[in-house]
């Protein structure tokens, strides 16, 4: 009799007992042998649209979840997340965007992360105009020049804040292409329909890696730091692939994969 009810015990337990030995040994930031696997919608400033392909392939790899990628300026996706967009993660280009949605209940403050810097570049396909950036801003007659629109941009509004530092902004502006993000501002260049512009340093390094051109990299301290943030949004809240992605941007090889591309 109580051989029988032992036996009756261990079938019962046996199974609830090995789920958390798996649990105990799988490696973190990985899905376990047959668990659900999710799929989350990743929102991504341009000037970070490539590297986040990166590493959302590398945390697909490890992970088994699928991430998917919206890429537009940080104003045009706070306003699709004020609408309803069904964003799971903001990965912005700046810092005041995710705590702004997380101060109108849009986001969860406690996952708010400082993933990256940014750092402007006065950039051309001329090879020799950038060579001595600083004079170029300062002096050179720009037929067109190109920057990200600053009403939708960080990098755009950083632009704006270099040209009022070195005395050009008002003397530049019928001469200003604006794109509607910096990645709509580094094909103004790389076209020839901006003599040069000030991109995004991840940016400007792929455009001279594909035309070669001239770069100058801009001192930090002629704009306000472009502290770039991420955060978990209400849509995500709970949804596994999201809350993995966001912890694999603090994981070693990312924040190297972000270095190699031009970032702080």
């Amino acid at each position: 009799m109580q051989l029988d009810i032992i036996r009756r015990l261990v079938r019962r337990v046996a199974p609830a007992l090995l789920a958390i030995a798996a649990l105990a040994v799988w490696p973190p930031g990985h899905a376990a042998a047959g668990a659900p696997l999710a799929r989350a919608q990743i929102a991504v400033a341009a000037n970070f649209s490539e590297v986040a392909r990166l590493l959302a392939a590398q945390y697909m790899r490890r992970s088994g979840h699928r991430i998917d990628i919206s890429v537009a300026s940080t104003g045009k996706l706070y306003a699709q997340i004020r609408h309803g967009a069904p964003f799971d993660v903001l990965l912005a280009a700046d810092d005041s965007t995710p705590q702004r949605l997380a101060d109108e209940g849009l986001a969860v403050r406690s996952s708010l992360y400082d993933y990256a810097r940014g750092r402007l570049v006065l950039w051309s396909r001329d090879a020799t105009l950038a060579t001595d950036g600083e004079r170029a801003l300062r002096q050179h007659d720009f037929r067109k020049f190109a920057i990200a629109n600053p009403a939708l941009a960080p990098y755009g509004a950083a632009a704006r804040q270099v040209l009022q530092h070195v005395g050009r902004w008002d003397t530049l502006q019928p001469h200003l292409v604006l794109g509607e993000n910096v990645g709509q501002a580094t094909q103004f260049v790389l076209s020839g329909n901006a003599e040069a512009g000030l991109l995004p340093r991840s940016l400007a390094l792929e455009a001279q890696r594909q035309v070669g051109g001239s770069a100058w990299l801009v001192p930090a301290d002629w704009h306000r730091p472009i502290v770039q943030s991420a955060v978990l949004l209400g849509h995500g809240r709970g949804n596994p692939a999201a809350i993995g992605f966001l912890q694999y941007l603090r994981d070693d090889t990312a924040r190297r994969t972000i270095a190699a591309h031009g970032y702080d």
